[in-house]
């Protein structure tokens, strides 16, 4: 059975993060959720809560297959992480499935992975990637090598379709 990460902070959109982690439990995939404190409840935009399974300083990704990291104002905070930033510079090393979706793309900008890579994201992040270094398409969603993106709620199901491509 394939493993899959999923990225939580307070503030997460919460679309972003439970229409994809339904998706793949629905598909046959274990998912286990991390964010700052392991067991700590995170609450989403609209208030939906989530509970973090792992914290981010316990994760070894050599337990997982790729990682999905919700877009909504979550990714500021989680960026500010060095252990985050490090899953995702491994993933990347190891080209594991990084997905991510409207300002998620805050994330493996901090992490410095984007350089000369095709994304996508929410219009307003566009100048961020850009400035790190990546190729912006404003496309539902766009996947390059390792990396499937997308825009904002309206693209979850290409999102979610163009990941579990990935995955199969």
């Amino acid at each position: 059975m394939k493993k899959i990460l999923l990225f939580v902070d307070d503030i997460y959109e919460d679309l972003e993060l439970w229409y994809p982690k339904i998706r793949l439990e629905e598909a046959g995939f274990k998912i286990s959720v991390a964010g700052p404190e392991a067991n700590k409840v995170y609450s989403g935009k609209h208030g939906y809560p989530c509970k973090a399974d792992l914290s981010f300083d316990s994760v070894h990704t050599t337990s997982f297959d790729g990682l999905v990291i919700p877009g909504g104002y979550a990714p500021d905070k989680i960026r500010r992480h060095a252990k985050a930033l490090q899953i995702v510079k491994e993933m990347d090393q190891e080209k594991k499935l990084i997905a991510f979706i409207c300002h998620a793309g805050w994330v493996p900008i901090s992490a410095k992975i984007l350089r000369g890579r095709h994304v996508t994201a929410f219009s307003a992040i566009r100048d961020d990637l850009e400035n790190a270094g990546a190729k912006y398409s404003d496309q539902p969603v766009v996947v390059d090598g390792n990396l499937v993106t997308s825009r904002t709620p309206a693209d979850l199901p290409d999102f979610c379709r163009a990941i579990l491509k990935f995955l199969s």
